[in-house]
């Protein structure tokens, strides 16, 4: 690259190598000047009050690149058919969901891809549940200049995505048919008022989803067991058992969802509020024990996992050992 300084006063005509960004605390951060603007005698004063006393005037070598070629060419490399790409600005692209999902992201990808010198990727938390225009990742080179090299090496590690997916995407819910099992003789006999169906129809509603069916049963094992296989033989995608989870010895839920699962993933997660949580499966029917931090707690080790289910990500054991570090969801 060759880069030659021009004092600001001098640059009347000449092109601006890169966006010039403008801060006044408090009040505004953002572009001011965009890359290609051809400085005008009234843009002196502006750029002398932004601290600039020179602009840079670049002629590129051959295996050089541009902040904003750079940035253009990693997010398309990066983004799966979820997302939506952001015009380039100061050399950086911002990746939108292009519609409702979970938030994917090949983060062991994404590391490699960091340790590669001047090169910075950030994402959102992975698995989270995301809306429609939600910004969810950002692509840059850190230099105004880098190596084709550097940015080839990030198409590369791309290209061999896991299981096919793109590096970042946001993956569609599929269509859900939920049911709910509540337990308990005093919720099932009237003497004390169900508030899991309630909580959990909000919960689900903030996905598009609407709660097909629930039921009422007792403290007996075998009632639990049979209401959870009634509900998968009727078409349940996901059956979520209220009530019942704790060690007391009525609480009969955990030995009930064991008796009708053909896989139990976990009982107990190191996620707080939520530990006691248990994911187990019927065939391809998720079925979700649900402690009572679910009903009185805004978020929980369910709010965590959940996106994943309604996206058809299966969870395993060791995802759920991976939630321990950032699972300490109190205040």
């Amino acid at each position: 690259m060759k880069r030659r300084e021009v004092r600001v006063e001098d640059a009347v005509g000449l092109q601006l190598a890169h966006d010039m960004t403008r801060i006044v605390p408090g009040v505004f951060k953002g572009r001011q000047f965009r890359r290609g603007h051809v400085v005008r005698e009234e843009d002196i004063p502006m750029l002398l009050d932004m601290g600039k006393r020179h602009i840079y005037v670049l002629e590129l070598e051959a295996g050089e690149l541009h902040e904003d070629d750079a940035a253009q060419q990693m997010a398309k490399a990066l983004a799966g058919p979820g997302l939506v790409h952001s015009d380039v600005e100061e050399g950086k692209v911002v990746l939108r969901a292009k519609h409702d999902g979970m938030l994917w992201i090949d983060a062991r990808r994404v590391v490699t891809m960091n340790s590669i010198e001047h090169i910075s990727i950030s994402t959102r938390r992975p698995y989270m549940h995301v809306r429609e225009g939600q910004s969810v990742a950002s692509v840059r080179p850190i230099p105004l200049v880098i190596g084709e090299d550097k940015i080839r090496a990030v198409e590369l590690i791309a290209e061999e995505t896991w299981g096919g997916r793109s590096i970042i995407d946001v993956l569609p819910y599929r269509d859900q048919q939920v049911h709910i099992v509540t337990t308990g003789s005093e919720i099932q006999s009237g003497r004390v008022q169900d508030k899991s169906g309630p909580v959990l129809r909000e919960k689900f509603a903030e996905f598009g989803i609407e709660v097909k069916a629930q039921q009422f049963v007792g403290d007996e094992q075998e009632d639990i067991t049979s209401a959870i296989a009634t509900a998968c033989d009727e078409g349940a995608t996901l059956v979520c058992v209220t009530g019942g989870m704790s060690v007391d010895p009525d609480d009969r839920s955990p030995a009930a969802i064991r008796s009708a699962a053909t896989e139990v993933v976990s009982h107990g997660t190191p996620v707080i509020p939520g530990s006691m949580l248990m994911l187990a499966y019927r065939e391809r029917t998720a079925i979700f024990g649900l402690p009572g931090a679910v009903i009185h707690d805004a978020r929980t080790s369910f709010d965590v996992l959940l996106p994943r289910i309604l996206a058809g990500a299966r969870v395993r054991k060791r995802d759920i050992a991976m939630l321990a570090i950032g699972g300490w969801l109190n205040d």
